[in-house]
């Protein structure tokens, strides 16, 4: 449903650009702009600041339950935070359209023969992403929200007192409140960068033109899945990072891949590098840095921004509710999501090192059970307890759960590793997709599985084998016995396990079999 024309552009580019209709559309979901927030119930059973992955599902949660409690949702910008508008959704449509060029290019060495020119329609790649995104998005809409029986408040939150919520003037007195307000691309502060002008996760997605020649600054998650989209979609890419390698807190053989893989595509690496400073001419923008004690520079269109986020806990007036936070860490928890305040808890960006969707939605179901079904502090759910999954969306995708082998040693326990190389998968084989593994970590004379990585092109895909066995707790002999279809690239975690039964073949037990095959 497309917004009436009496609301100006100017209105919606306050929220998002280009003005369109599909970002109309997007509006006209999750901010609507003929919005009237409803008249406050008297007392809330839980108020939720910020409407993205955290707040959603803390609020659709608690009123879904269908045992008549009041519950109130406050967003000032976007419902959907980060993942629907600026994150998990736009990207994936971006990095989807590259991996189709990525194909194109690669279809010689399966018999294909590609055109000499591939036509990049990069508008189109954009709005393509648009109409999805805006496609999408009356799942998390205000309008949905007020099905489900949430009062819906779009405006600024701030706390009055330990009891009471401001929200545009209006006062909501609430019994428990939960803070949800995410976080937000970090400023890196290099000297006149701000004046140059520069993209984050948070405007790349707005672009309806191709830079020609892009600088992507910071080789974490971020930076890598945009710096190899954009190289596959046209743009000269130039990526600089502060350390010696790519994805330097990702498994270090699982790094080494994409970082060739990188080099392989184009892409110009400039690592163990420190920026100095960005100046501006008419038609560029210069990137002055430092590399082995020699300056350097280079002239781009644009500079995109992906080191790192910062929580937001401005305007939310905390101190006077007593709930501890750092500017740069977020609002402070304790195991149980629990603020310094016993009545107020946070969930998502703004409390957790693990910044994901399914992170966020896994903290909310957390917070549900523990504002509102753990009397007297009876069964309260951990953080601690979840195993947390991840994915890095390069091509190929790493993917990783649990622990690395440094993080299980720093715990006193002793490990062991089993990696099978995709080399020796036949479908991996068959798919022309043999660069990359299955790594496991398990404890040492034991089948406990304590961690696994995966480098494949759908690694995020396979990884929950490997996640639902840890938070089971079921080992390496419980996957042995796992009958995995024939040809799957998820042969590899069979191959993993099996290689593991074998380690438990030894001269005694070699013995031991053949002197039962006499009585068989």
């Amino acid at each position: 449903m497309t917004q009436p024309s009496q609301y100006s552009s100017d209105r919606y580019a306050e929220f998002i650009q280009p003005v369109d209709e599909y970002n109309r559309d997007l509006i006209a979901n999750v901010h609507p702009l003929d919005w009237v927030n409803p008249q406050p119930a008297a007392l809330y059973d839980l108020v939720v600041i910020g409407a993205g992955t955290a707040g959603l599902v803390v609020a659709a949660g608690a009123a879904g339950l269908g045992l008549g409690l009041k519950v109130a949702l406050i967003e000032k910008n976007l419902m959907g935070g980060d993942c629907l508008n600026v994150g998990c959704v736009p990207s994936k449509c971006v990095i989807r359209s590259s991996r189709v060029v990525a194909d194109i290019l690669d279809a010689a060495r399966f018999g294909i023969n590609p055109p000499q020119n591939i036509d990049i329609d990069f508008a189109a790649v954009m709005e393509r992403m648009r109409k999805i995104r805006a496609g999408i998005s009356h799942h998390d809409s205000a309008e949905r929200f007020r099905n489900l029986g949430v009062d819906v408040f779009l405006g600024s939150a701030s706390f009055i007192d330990h009891k009471a919520i401001a929200v545009n003037n209006i006062k909501l007195n609430f019994k428990k409140a939960v803070i949800a307000t995410g976080a937000r691309a970090s400023d890196p502060q290099i000297a006149g960068l701000a004046e140059a002008g520069y993209l984050t996760n948070e405007t790349v997605f707005s672009l309806t033109e191709k830079p020609k020649r892009l600088a992507v600054i910071g080789g974490g998650a971020i930076g890598c899945e945009l710096a190899q989209a954009f190289q596959r979609l046209g743009c000269e890419v130039t990526l600089l990072h502060k350390n010696s390698h790519l994805l330097d807190r990702e498994d270090a053989d699982a790094a080494e891949i994409v970082q060739q893989v990188f080099l392989r595509e184009g892409v110009n690496l400039i690592l163990d590098c420190a920026i100095a400073q960005v100046t501006q001419t008419s038609t560029d923008k210069i990137i002055h840095y430092q590399q082995n004690g020699i300056n350097h520079q280079i002239e781009v269109d644009e500079i995109l921004v992906g080191a790192g986020r910062s929580p937001n806990v401005e305007g939310l007036n905390l101190e006077t509710v007593g709930v501890n936070y750092d500017k740069r860490k977020g609002v402070i928890v304790n195991d149980y999501l629990q603020t310094t305040n016993p009545r107020i808890f946070a969930a998502g960006d703004i409390c957790m090192n693990w910044k994901f969707t399914h992170a966020a939605d896994a903290a909310a179901r957390i917070v549900i059970k523990n504002t509102l079904f753990a009397p007297f502090g009876l069964g309260k759910s951990k953080l601690s307890d979840l195993v947390m999954p991840w994915v890095t969306y390069t091509d190929p995708e790493i993917a990783h759960v649990c622990l690395y082998a440094q993080e299980a040693q720093a715990q006193g326990l002793e490990t062991e590793e089993i990696k099978i190389p995709f080399s020796s998968v036949d479908r991996a084989i068959y798919d022309g997709e043999t660069e990359g593994f299955v790594k496991i970590l398990h404890q040492r004379g034991s089948d406990r599985i304590l961690g696994g990585t995966i480098v494949a092109r759908h690694a995020g895909e396979m990884i929950s084998e490997i996640t639902l066995a840890i938070a089971s707790k079921q080992g390496l002999n419980a996957l042995s016995g796992v009958i995995h279809s024939y040809p799957t690239q998820a042969d590899a975690i069979k191959k993993a396990a099996d290689a593991y039964r074998k380690t438990l073949l030894t001269p005694r037990t070699q013995s031991l079999l053949k002197f039962l095959t006499k009585f068989s």
